[in-house]
């Protein structure tokens, strides 16, 4: 654990836009009487997603299907996987699926039905990503190593410039990455990065080893046992990077697109440039906000400006409050940055990887 990692500070300012947001949200949902947490058709979603995981896990491994279809079911489940992350884990680890502590907590939990250990998730993405948003040498999401340059503040080398090109196989690999590699280079390194770990209970080691047992029972052993070897790989491999994918472009086109800035700290004070609304606003892009499938789909991962601002809130509501943070950035003359479709902000994705990879 390193002892002299210092976290970047965010400069404290009178009347903060924070706060004026906030206000401004928050009445929102007292004048018209809402919760700002989950809601019915939230839950039916999880219940739906949950319930069509189980049924494809055990329709592909004891009974069988011809060949095509399970092929066609490996890359649902993939995307099933994935969803149940967007929707149900997402939303519980902010504490924003359900008013009950108890029901967020079981849906944070649903993060170790699919192989990952949720201390880890909750450190890496609650703690450190969604404060420190693009400040390299912090947030873990942009840092991919020599493979891939995610900031200007990183080293440039020269396999980078075909970046843009090879990053949908890099991709694919996250989900298979994160399961059998980071969460055990988190742990026993116990840190993420250069920051430390917060001390794990005796049944957070509980729980990180009965997770990954689990998994490896689950996912591995039974499938082989019944499946035979060449069958499961062939399958695991489809779920796997089907699921990577879909988590890796969906999160990174929400922060490494072409107008998102990437603050840097000073050297003196160590205060980075902006006040935290700020600095979310401006390391943050939406993306096709008018889709009710997509946002269905991703668990309101569209509306990346709202979820950075208001992670207590539960996605459904991201739409409606969306209008009252465009006008708030207006008079704060701060850029709201949104892509209309899914295609032109991977398009504006792959224009950020490109110009990474052949400029300083």
């Amino acid at each position: 654990m390193s002892s002299t990692y210092i976290s970047p500070k965010f400069p404290v300012v009178k009347d903060s836009l924070h706060s004026e947001l906030r206000k401004r949200v928050y009445k929102y949902f007292t004048d018209n009487k809402i919760n700002p947490t989950g809601n019915g058709n939230l839950f039916f979603k999880a219940a739906l997603l949950i319930s069509v995981f189980a049924a494809l896990y055990i329709h592909l491994v004891f009974f069988q299907p011809i060949w095509f279809v399970s092929l066609f079911e490996c890359v649902v489940l993939g995307g099933v996987i994935a969803a149940i992350g967007f929707n149900v884990m997402h939303d519980g680890s902010h504490g924003s699926f359900s008013e009950s502590k108890f029901m967020n907590k079981i849906a944070a939990h649903s993060i170790s039905m699919l192989g990952a250990n949720h201390f880890m998730w909750n450190m890496k993405h609650n703690m450190i990503h969604h404060t420190f948003t693009n400040v390299d040498g912090v947030d873990d999401d942009i840092e991919i190593g020599i493979l891939m340059r995610m900031a200007p503040t990183q080293k440039r080398l020269k396999g980078h410039k075909f970046q843009h090109i090879y990053f949908w196989f890099l991709y694919m690999l996250l989900y298979i990455f994160w399961i059998f590699y980071t969460d055990y280079k988190k742990y026993f390194a116990q840190k993420i990065g250069e920051v430390p770990l917060k001390k794990m209970s005796p049944t957070d080691h509980i729980m990180f080893w009965v997770v990954k047992i689990y998994h490896a029972a689950v996912f591995v052993v039974i499938p082989i046992y019944y499946l035979g070897w060449a069958s499961w790989l062939i399958g695991f491999i489809i779920i796997t990077f089907f699921a990577g994918f879909v988590l890796s472009i969906v999160f990174q086109r929400a922060h490494t697109v072409e107008q998102t800035e990437f603050p840097v700290a000073s050297i003196e004070e160590h205060k980075l440039p902006d006040e935290f609304a700020a600095h979310q606003i401006k390391t943050t892009a939406n993306f096709a906000t008018k889709s009710k499938l997509v946002s269905w789909l991703v668990g309101g991962l569209n509306f990346q400006i709202e979820h950075h601002l208001f992670p207590k809130i539960s996605h459904v509501h991201y739409p409606a409050i969306s209008n009252i943070i465009r006008s708030v950035c207006k008079e704060y003359q701060l850029q709201y940055i949104e892509y209309p479709t899914t295609r032109k902000a991977i398009a504006a994705h792959v224009r950020f990887l490109r110009q990474m990879g052949r400029y300083d």
